[in-house]
């Protein structure tokens, strides 16, 4: 894997190792508890993302980096946890840089598997949000993606349509991630700032 990706995919996971931890302190689980959180929160959406390609083994059980990173990450949140609790909007931080590394990682895993671009933009959105889905299921929560504060699902899609589409151009593909992760993290914080909503069910 091209040492950018390598990269994206080592920060995202513990990124999401933090914040699947912290979840876990907000309902008071224990260390174990939360470290089964952290898990699922890291690997949960790559995991899904590998299954449907048929990537076998999914990457986290080749590839010692990732769990290294998640490893990591819990330490991060064990060790700063009383800091990183006391600012509530750290969650949402979190979660946005991780949904915006993801959501590059795997359309760019699925392109490279002559995947149809729609499809491959679905499975790294995927990957980007099942993972917190599984955090806040299992946490008792209402997973982000299915609220109307949203704006977390659609700048994973957009973001990775504008990835594809620079790809197309003669942006390199470095630059092209770059930009495609500057959007997507830059959507949903303006998305949290300016509480742009998708109309909810009544």
């Amino acid at each position: 894997m091209d040492i950018l990706f390598l990269t994206i995919d080592i920060l995202g996971t513990a990124v999401f190792a933090i914040s699947g931890f912290l979840g876990a302190f907000d309902k008071r689980l224990d260390f174990f508890g939360g470290s089964i959180i952290a898990l699922v929160t890291a690997i949960g959406g790559g995991s899904i993302r590998d299954v449907l390609l048929g990537v076998t083994p999914v990457g986290w059980l080749s590839n010692r980096p990732i769990l290294y990173a998640i490893f990591g990450g819990i330490f991060i949140a064990l060790l700063f946890r009383k800091h990183l609790l006391k600012l509530r909007k750290t969650m949402m931080l979190f979660d946005t840089l991780g949904i915006s590394l993801f959501t590059v990682l795997g359309t760019q895993v699925s392109l490279s598997m002559d995947i149809a671009p729609v499809s491959a933009v679905l499975l790294g959105t995927s990957s980007a949000v099942a993972g917190g889905v599984i955090r806040d299921t299992l946490c008792n929560e209402i997973p982000l993606v299915f609220k109307g504060n949203l704006f977390y699902a659609t700048p994973c899609i957009l973001g990775g349509f504008l990835y594809w589409i620079l790809l197309k151009t003669p942006v390199n593909t470095e630059w092209s991630a770059i930009i495609a992760m500057s959007f997507i993290f830059t959507i949903r914080i303006l998305a949290v700032r300016f509480k742009w909503k998708i109309p909810e069910l009544v």
